[in-house]
């Protein structure tokens, strides 16, 4: 059975790195990206089966992101990291077609839980 196949976009660096290391002994992780451009980029190339992304990146809004993505690869599934808790960014994720929304602060575990849930 293949591992699924995770793009990870969000401008903190040293968070994508954190993030690559928890994921990458039970997912591949086909892309870490820190732009919305190379988001874009990088799912036409890789078509990964779940798009972990920031509602903010430095070069665009991430729903906005999320959308366009999801057109790029209509299979994937989108899965929001974000250190806004507020219900308005949580409502916005999911009418933007996202299965989770995971706060920042609660990543660990959580994290690998929601990832394996949507990816089911």
């Amino acid at each position: 059975m293949s591992r699924p196949r995770i793009l990870l976009a969000d401008s903190n660096e040293s968070l994508l790195a954190t993030v690559s290391e928890l994921l990458c002994e039970e997912f591949e992780i086909v892309a870490a990206v820190t732009t919305g451009k190379e988001a874009i980029r990088c799912t036409s190339e890789t078509s990964p089966d779940l798009i972990l992304l920031d509602v903010v990146l430095d070069d665009m809004n991430g729903f906005e992101l999320g959308n366009r993505l999801q057109k790029l690869a209509p299979l994937a599934k989108v899965l929001y990291l974000s250190m806004y808790d507020g219900p308005a960014f949580v409502d916005a994720a999911f009418a933007a077609g996202a299965l989770g929304y995971v706060f920042k602060a609660q990543a660990g575990s959580d994290l690998l839980t929601a990832i394996r849930s949507v990816c089911r």
